[in-house]
């Protein structure tokens, strides 16, 4: 994964999000440790999961898959952002895939897209987060790039099954009889 700090790419790329780039670029440049609030749709689309099932699923992409695009942490969820489209096409994947709560994946926490007519807060570019909401606000994977690669909605619904799978073990076997008795029969003639 990738370091925690934005580098001045990644500034361009968060900036081109914003209604008004110029003023974002302003507030960081005179306050780097300030968060920012950025309309998701246009640049990126977010999907917000609890910290350790997003925690998990990052783990997942970078482990078994084809890595992520940035990652943020923000008032014990992990902001992973995504192609835009993703906030709208997520959903229905995860339907089909029976993400729901009479599903196989009931215990699962909901994933939250943010998409068009949406925002969300950003952390700050670097240095050790001020008090308040910036404190609450910090990069896992920061963007280093003009343009990052950012998955879309199959790649983030493979990562979200395959945590959820791991997380729920069925077995197909009915539970073991405390009270039967277990013969070896291995050595059988």
């Amino acid at each position: 994964m990738s370091s925690s700090t934005v580098t001045a790419d990644g500034v361009d790329w968060l900036v081109s999000a914003g209604t008004y780039p110029r003023s974002t670029r302003a507030l960081w440049e005179e306050r780097p440790d300030a968060p920012a609030v950025l309309p998701c749709g246009t640049a990126f689309d977010v999907v917000s999961a609890p910290a350790v099932f997003g925690r998990r699923m990052l783990d997942r992409l970078w482990e078994d898959g084809p890595g992520s695009g940035p990652v943020a942490a923000f008032r014990g969820r992990v902001l992973l952002f995504a192609a835009p489209g993703t906030a709208q096409r997520l959903p229905s994947l995860m339907e089909w895939e029976e993400w729901s709560g009479h599903g196989r994946t009931g215990e699962i926490p909901p994933l939250l897209c943010h998409g068009t007519g949406d925002a969300v807060t950003v952390p700050p570019l670097a240095g050790p987060p001020a008090a308040g909401v910036a404190a609450e606000a910090r990069w896992i994977v920061a963007p280093d790039t003009r343009h990052p690669w950012l998955p879309g909605p199959e790649v983030l619904l493979w990562a979200a099954v395959r945590v959820a799978r791991a997380a729920v073990r069925i077995s197909i076997s009915p539970p073991a009889d405390q009270d039967a008795k277990v013969y070896d029969v291995s050595r059988r003639r």
